[in-house]
């Protein structure tokens, strides 16, 4: 069968998986159109402000809308956040003192977060202002319960960080379902710790979000999921109030705090993005859907399947192979938008141990809901990709990425 007729024989075989994410996005785009009618989004909303920020009606009705839609008593949702690892370092400096400690209860954290924490030695960290850090890892995907157990009740820990999308690991992203085992396991034997997720990549793929199953701070990008590939940067921290506060003191000022930050003509982005974030989730599924289901039909590895259940957006091709991470990674920046003659190579790409190969020919940079593929340059030699802001153009790039492999091949 030639790569085409494979297509359309995919596409025959996929359509009730992606009736049942159509259903998701209508979901989820009614919680969105009715956050929006209650807290009276209106055109005033797309004003700029510039200097200090005081009084941006846009700016503070985004952060009620985002409340609303995460059922959160708060929101900070600014385009002063740099990116989701700006927006997670800002939220563990907000929460934790010197003396105090944090778990991750899913292993290591991705990689930009070992200088900011002080796995790996920077004199900025954490560590170095004595907050201590301690991980425990997942057993065969799955949370490793008595442990967890067992260091909540010899320590006084403060934060729990999850991280449900998998980063650069070979772990599978962590499901709604089991979050919401371990919360409820976590509040039972230490109520006073805060868990904080790390929801990278995750929003809307799903009907619910992580503050609903009892998560204390929520934190992500908005150059991912609820960007929609109209916000060109920014990020958000949702959860309760007074560690909402905190953060908003962390990221500006303390006695200032979510009064300032001018949104510098971002509103209309943000909202905007959000407006159309279920329905570009949903392209992102289903461009990794198709992905899975036709890299494995030409005998790669792939993790997930394309029939197994979701909790991101990311796709993974394991290669076992360097030359065939970069041929992959390559293809895909050939069939982009944006720098489609560009080669990519891979690099020492700032806050990263391995070189990367990064394929990202997105109209914001680093944009991994427009489509992109990437990878670190170490065994298992895996393509971690997500995005695309629509199915045709994810099915064309990915047609163009089977072609090479193919050609390669022979």
């Amino acid at each position: 069968m030639n790569h085409q007729n494979l297509i359309i024989d995919a596409e025959k075989k996929l359509q009730t998986i992606y009736q049942n994410l159509d259903k998701i996005e209508e979901e989820n785009s009614k919680k969105v159109i009715n956050a929006f009618k209650e807290n009276n989004v209106s055109e005033a909303c797309f004003n700029m402000t510039t200097g200090y920020g005081y009084n941006d009606l846009g700016r503070d009705t985004i952060e009620k809308v985002y409340a609303t839609i995460f059922k959160s008593e708060d929101a900070l949702v600014r385009s002063q956040f740099i990116s989701g690892t700006h927006a997670l370092t800002t939220a563990l400096f907000a929460c934790l003192r010197p003396g105090d400690t944090m778990l991750s209860i899913t292993g290591k954290p991705y990689d930009t977060l070992e200088e900011v924490i002080g796995i790996k030695e920077n004199k900025s960290s954490l560590k170095s202002y004595g907050i201590n850090y301690e991980q425990i890892d997942l057993i065969e995907n799955q949370f490793n319960v008595e442990k967890i157990k067992e260091v909540l009740k010899k320590k006084k820990i403060k934060l729990i960080e999850i991280q449900r999308s998998k980063g650069y690991s070979t772990r599978k992203s962590i499901l709604i379902e089991d979050l919401e085992e371990v919360i409820s396991l976590i509040k039972k034997e230490s109520p006073n710790t805060i868990v904080m997720v790390d929801n990278c990549y995750c929003e809307f793929v799903t009907t619910k979000e992580p503050i609903e199953i009892g998560a204390d701070l929520v934190v992500g990008s908005l150059i991912k999921n609820l960007g929609a590939g109209m916000a060109s940067n920014g990020a958000y921290i949702v959860g309760k109030k007074d560690l909402i506060t905190l953060c908003a003191e962390r990221l500006n000022v303390p006695g200032e705090g979510r009064e300032v930050g001018p949104s510098l003509g971002m509103n209309k982005q943000l909202l905007l993005g959000l407006f159309m974030a279920p329905s570009v989730v949903k392209q992102a599924l289903k461009t990794a859907i198709l992905t899975s289901y036709l890299l494995e039909k030409i005998g790669f590895e792939v993790e997930p399947k394309y029939n197994e259940e979701r909790a991101d957006i990311v796709q993974n091709i394991i290669f076992h192979d360097k030359e065939k991470l970069i041929t992959y990674c390559q293809a895909i920046q050939s069939a982009s938008p944006i720098d489609a003659n560009v080669k990519p190579i891979p690099w020492d790409m700032p806050g990263y141990t391995d070189q990367v190969i990064m394929a990202a020919g997105t109209f914001t940079q680093g944009s991994s809901i427009e489509l992109s593929c990437d990878g670190p340059l170490r065994e298992p030699y895996i393509a971690y990709q997500q995005g695309s802001l629509t199915y045709s153009y994810g099915k064309i790039a990915i047609e163009t990425a089977i072609e090479q492999l193919l050609e390669n091949k022979n």
